[in-house]
């Protein structure tokens, strides 16, 4: 078993409220989407409520939708996010979410088998706004690979 996993964390600032009919294309395809990571090769974990999505979490705040994940390496989240139907659904993401113009993605070595608090990603992600990437906390793009110690 691998010693690290990738965690990831992404916002998005809603244009309406998650029950208007502008957002109802993107609701209806939640189901889909997260079934579909679910699925993915070198998916572990992601953060839900008891209705499957996290939707309802308003830990930063009740306009930003949460999504949490832990992946195996960045290359199966890279697929998923880039070569799969995902990819497709959120080509439109400028119809349902406003413009973020700092970091709103950000992704972290954890140890396997650990998941990460919603704290914990909010810390990660202000670490990435204020010191770019970095082995501790970094983007898709801009990539570090998994340590090769405890994290400890």
């Amino acid at each position: 078993m691998a010693k690290f996993q990738l965690a990831q964390l992404n916002l998005a600032k809603m244009k309406y409220p998650i029950d208007s009919p502008e957002l109802a294309d993107f609701v209806d395809n939640l189901d889909n989407i997260n079934a579909l990571a679910d699925d993915s090769p070198g998916f572990v974990w992601r953060l839900q409520t008891d209705e499957g999505d996290a939707t309802s979490i308003d830990f930063f705040g009740d306009d930003t939708l949460v999504n949490m994940s832990i992946w195996t390496d960045v290359e199966s989240l890279h697929g998923y996010v880039y070569r799969s139907a995902h990819n497709k659904i959120m080509s439109r993401r400028k119809e349902w979410f406003h413009r973020i113009d700092k970091a709103y993605t950000v992704l972290w070595w954890i140890a396997a088998g650990t998941t990460p608090s919603l704290q914990e990603a909010k810390d990660k992600l202000e670490l990435l706004i204020l010191q770019g990437p970095t082995a501790e906390a970094f983007s898709i793009k801009h990539a570090f690979p998994a340590p090769t110690v405890d994290l400890n």
